[in-house]
């Protein structure tokens, strides 16, 4: 069996191999993370979405401290304006996982959610960070055409193949197909007509998309080793993304319970929940996602319910609680493992898929 590892993501994006880090936002993409990845011979991403402009460029001149090598910073690409309409019944509910926590109640009054988007992209053009990816959307055209003028590569992550289309059309160099085994936040650019996202699987949705565009395509979705790898690049794709298997790395910045949450967990562990930000995201099934669940009242939108319940997930990691934190998480979470670097996880990762490559055996 012949599998190419040196595939045109690898040109393109000028790597040594096809593997990205997804961009996780609110904290485990740490500077050192990133860092180590493209170092690894990857692409390291920042998770950047939930970042102040200056603490963006700030990062980004960090992780050049630490490499050379080309690193991608990742945004949502949507609009952010809040709907207070019912936060009244929200914050009645939510007031009482503060009760749990021993927090202050919050109030029905509106609440605003800052837009920084411009601002943040601004940074990325200013600073000529190597590749932009979005999630969500698409990165608007003036912006688009801004990065292609300064000659940075233009990401956009899909969930289907109308999405991919729309990617390609605005002029993407590459596309990310994140099926459903995807764990946290997925790009669906709009969740209008499926509540929760359109849930196709990863090995249903890759050969679907590579068949209909000619810009290049990145696995994600439930991919964990060599294996998830080397099926990826059969099936079409020129690279893959992985984010998950990063989750308990040395250098990943999720905290300590988490990890152990993960660690813990099963590919039976996880849903797609609205509960914590509005938009469907796929975690671990906690205190939290069960409350909302059984309470039967529909999230703010995206971003109004990320905002109302910022404060009970600060808690909940400040008290070690991980029962109230939002544990995001792909399905595959049986093959993770503790205590290796982010170079251990890509450089096994590459050696699993060279294997199957030479013998036809995972080992």
């Amino acid at each position: 069996m012949n599998i190419n590892l040196h595939t045109e993501v690898c040109q393109l994006f000028n790597i040594r191999y096809p593997l990205f880090l997804a961009g996780m936002a609110g904290g485990p993409s740490t500077v050192k993370l990133v860092a180590a990845v493209s170092n690894a011979g990857g692409l390291g991403t920042v998770g950047a979405a939930y970042m102040e402009p200056a603490a963006i460029r700030e990062t980004i001149n960090e992780i050049r401290k630490l490499t050379d090598k080309p690193f991608a910073v990742n945004l949502f690409a949507t609009q952010t304006s809040d709907d207070s309409t019912r936060i009244g019944e929200v914050q009645r509910e939510l007031n009482l996982m503060r009760n749990v926590l021993g927090i202050s109640h919050a109030s029905a009054e509106h609440v605003t959610t800052p837009d920084r988007f411009d601002q943040q992209i601004a940074v990325l053009l200013e600073e000529k960070v190597p590749v932009i990816s979005t999630a969500f959307g698409i990165l608007p055209e003036p912006f688009l055409r801004q990065a292609k003028e300064a000659n940075l590569l233009v990401v956009a992550m899909v969930t289907t193949v109308n999405e991919a289309l729309l990617a390609e059309q605005a002029g993407c160099d590459a596309i990310v197909a994140q099926g459903s085994e995807a764990g946290g936040h997925r790009g669906t650019f709009d969740i209008t007509e499926h509540q929760l996202g359109a849930n196709i699987g990863t090995f249903a949705l890759v050969p679907q998309i590579v068949d209909r565009v000619s810009i290049p395509v990145i696995a994600a979705g439930g991919i964990m080793d060599g294996r998830g790898l080397a099926a990826s690049l059969i099936l079409g794709a020129q690279g893959v993304q992985m984010g998950t298997r990063f989750l308990t790395a040395i250098e990943s910045g999720a905290h300590e319970m988490y990890k152990q949450a993960l660690l813990k967990s099963t590919e039976e562990s996880t849903v797609i929940t609205k509960a914590f930000s509005g938009r469907p995201a796929r975690g671990i099934r906690n205190s939290f996602v069960k409350q909302w669940e059984e309470n039967g009242i529909e999230p703010l939108p995206f971003p109004t319910q990320n905002t109302v319940t910022r404060d009970i997930r600060n808690a909940a990691s400040s008290q070690n609680n991980s029962e109230y934190m939002s544990l995001w998480a792909g399905q595959g979470t049986r093959m993770l493992t503790s205590g290796q670097t982010a170079e251990d996880i890509v450089a096994e990762t590459i050696r699993q898929a060279l294997s199957i490559s030479e013998t036809g055996r995972f080992q």
